[in-house]
């Protein structure tokens, strides 16, 4: 297939109107606003519908309705416009409504800036609204990463019942990149999506419609539904995704997602010409995080962990440490409010690691 270039978030766009997305409601924030521009220009070629709400609650509302028709659905913010969007995502993951959302991190807290930032680990991976519900978060370090997960999220969405997170920092939503895109699955392809959801999509009434009508807070049941998904979210270990790049006889390893990820790669090659062994860790899914890929290291070689991320106070390092299990020391490199992180940075950090 031949290759075009792309900005991430139209990138991601149209991986979802590839992948079968056939509603979209949001809202503007920087630095996403050309997921929902996109999707305006695009949705009507498709027969699928573009809304922008009057807010960020509006919208994760409309697509909660419009997921409960079995109909893929997406909407897309940035960091606090996601906060807004919490109880939404949380009545979707109690509903059992599959749904796609992309946050293209900025800086925070509060309105923070409008610039890159990955200061919304804690709300992707732990605490994405009330209830204690999980989902499978994907990192992407490339446009063409953001493209396949973006793609394959709806497939995980409706296969799992459960809203999927594509955290995406501003870097990789902003820059352009050539990329490929995958096939774009045909209307009876996209039919058939959504017949498999008849069982239990809500599609009004008649004698032969079975449901009309989801509950969302499982009020005569609220136990057995959480055992239910906790069950499900059990069998995530197979979907654990991780790159390990250099580990295999690193003496320093660098804990990185995302654009940091990324610098930090580039940083290695350098490193590695200089002799010193250092090696990356980067999840890819960022939940459930890759723990057995730091439980394998030899702690006998390995020197110390750089954590690597461009969040103060560090957030990533949680998952880390528990990971690590004070087998070794675990140092920072970080950057925050929209202050991108440098290879000179990454490359100074394990040098001082080195030194000591």
């Amino acid at each position: 297939m031949s290759r075009v270039f792309m900005k991430g978030c139209e990138a991601i766009a149209e991986a979802a109107v590839r992948a079968g997305c056939r509603f979209f409601a949001g809202y503007p924030i920087t630095p996403q606003n050309e997921i929902p521009e996109y999707f305006a220009r695009r949705m009507p070629e498709v027969g699928g519908v573009f809304v922008q709400g009057e807010s960020e609650v509006a919208s994760i509302n409309m697509v909660y309705g419009a997921g409960s028709t079995g109909t893929r659905s997406m909407t897309s913010s940035s960091s606090c416009g996601i906060s807004l969007k919490s109880e939404g995502i949380s009545y979707c993951a109690s509903a059992r409504i599959p749904m796609v959302f992309a946050n293209i991190s900025r800086g925070g807290p509060g309105v923070g800036s409008i610039h890159p930032a990955q200061q919304d680990y804690f709300q992707a991976t732990k605490a994405s609204g009330n209830g204690g519900f999980e989902m499978l978060v994907f990192a992407p370090a490339t446009v063409q990463e953001a493209i396949d997960m973006t793609y394959k999220a709806f497939d995980y969405a409706q296969r799992d019942r459960n809203p999927v997170l594509i955290l995406c920092d501003g870097v990789i939503g902003t820059m352009m990149e050539p990329v490929v895109l995958p096939e774009m699955k045909t209307e009876e392809e996209v039919a058939a999506l959504k017949e498999a959801n008849k069982e239990w999509a809500c599609i009004g009434h008649g004698k032969d419609v079975k449901r009309g009508w989801i509950e969302p807070g499982h009020w005569r049941g609220q136990e057995d539904a959480n055992i239910e998904a906790a069950a499900m979210y059990a069998t995530w270990d197979k979907d654990v995704q991780v790159e390990e790049y250099m580990v295999e006889d690193a003496e320093i390893v660098i804990a990185a997602y995302g654009i940091s990820a990324r610098v930090a790669k580039s940083a290695i090659d350098i490193l590695r010409k200089e002799g010193s062994k250092v090696g990356l860790i980067r999840p890819i899914t960022v939940h459930p995080f890759p723990y057995n890929s730091f439980e394998k290291l030899d702690y006998s070689r390995v020197k110390a962990i750089l954590d690597v991320e461009m969040s103060i106070p560090a957030q990533l390092i949680y998952d880390v440490k528990q990971a690590v299990k004070d087998r070794c020391p675990i140092e920072t490199c970080l950057r925050s409010g929209g202050q991108i992180m440098s290879r000179d940075a990454v490359i100074a950090a394990v040098r001082k690691l080195n030194e000591k």
